[in-house]
């Protein structure tokens, strides 16, 4: 029980597990009364992550270094942040064709809580060390731990163990940046305020996460030379839609047939991004190839 007061009163300090005054009487309105409330609440989320802005484009910036240099980045985080970090992790490899090896999300209890919660597991603060460890995790990688609460005891372990290591470390948090552990390299504070329904931290915590995860790895990636203006050139053609995608990139970019982009994207092996520099520069898959090497991969540096 001792356990239990302590947990209370650490729990009293963080904001979203406040009581919301303008939620209070969310169980006596109709549908359309609460989702206007919940929407009300939602319209916070951007400018609290607008906020955050400087933080999150650090994040990105060791995101982007450490991918360049062959390195790894691992989300580590405990129910709706853990699926969130995975989330992401997930779309990197086809959205801008990213080894699965190098972006990685790990979550308390294993892949199985991505699908059925398993609220218990985020206490477990031997298993982040062991699955870190597993991955060989070394000084030149970057782990980011999401935790709305700031002191989810999995998270804030592999944080720990990897300053332990010597890796590149950021927090991303909901509620005010007290009590983070020394030496984290970015904190990224995102403090929402007392959620809808008190201490469901799946809604606006879970929002601002997303968004900031969202605009990490993707910052990231442009800064990779992943995308040619805002075209997504680096994506996989493994699907229909994303052939269709790459094949309506070409047709709309030099006013091709859908013929004559079906023919392009097959003589570049499926790369949109070898398909543009081949077309502009008339030259073979082979030689673009050798020009995107020299320039790390940037189609805007060569034409």
């Amino acid at each position: 029980m001792t356990n239990h007061k302590k947990l209370i009163e650490e729990l009293s300090r963080l904001s979203t597990e406040q009581s919301n005054p303008d939620t209070v009487d969310i169980d006596r309105l109709s549908a359309l009364e609460i989702a206007h409330k919940i929407n009300h609440e939602d319209k916070k989320v951007a400018s609290v992550v607008q906020q955050a802005l400087p933080h999150i484009a650090k994040a990105a910036e060791v995101f982007a270094k450490t991918i360049r240099n062959g390195n790894r980045v691992f989300y580590v985080g405990a129910g709706t942040s853990g699926r969130l970090g995975v989330l992401d992790a997930a779309e990197c490899p086809p959205t801008f064709d990213t080894d699965p090896k190098q972006i990685v999300g790990l979550i308390s209890g294993g892949y199985d809580t991505l699908v059925l919660s398993m609220e218990g597991a985020e206490d477990r603060i031997d298993e982040p060390v062991a699955e870190l460890k597993a991955w060989g995790l070394t000084p030149h990688d970057f782990v980011i731990g999401i935790a709305a609460s700031v002191r989810t005891p999995y998270t804030r372990t592999a944080l720990e163990y990897a300053m332990e290591v010597g890796a590149r470390t950021a927090f991303i948090i909901c509620n005010e940046s007290t009590d983070i552990p020394a030496g984290i390299d970015v904190v990224i504070p995102l403090p929402v305020g007392p959620e809808v329904i008190t201490g469901s931290t799946r809604m606006k915590s879970g929002t601002a996460q997303k968004m900031t995860l969202n605009i990490i790895s993707t910052t990231a990636m442009v800064l990779l030379g992943k995308t040619y203006g805002n075209l997504m050139v680096d994506l996989q053609c493994n699907s229909e839609k994303l052939v269709a995608r790459s094949q309506k990139i070409l047709i709309e970019l030099f006013n091709l047939s859908f013929e004559e982009a079906d023919n392009l994207l097959i003589s570049a092996n499926g790369s949109v991004k070898t398909a543009i520099v081949m077309h502009k520069l008339g030259c073979s898959r082979e030689k673009a190839l050798q020009r995107l090497d020299k320039n790390d991969g940037f189609i805007s540096r060569i034409i």
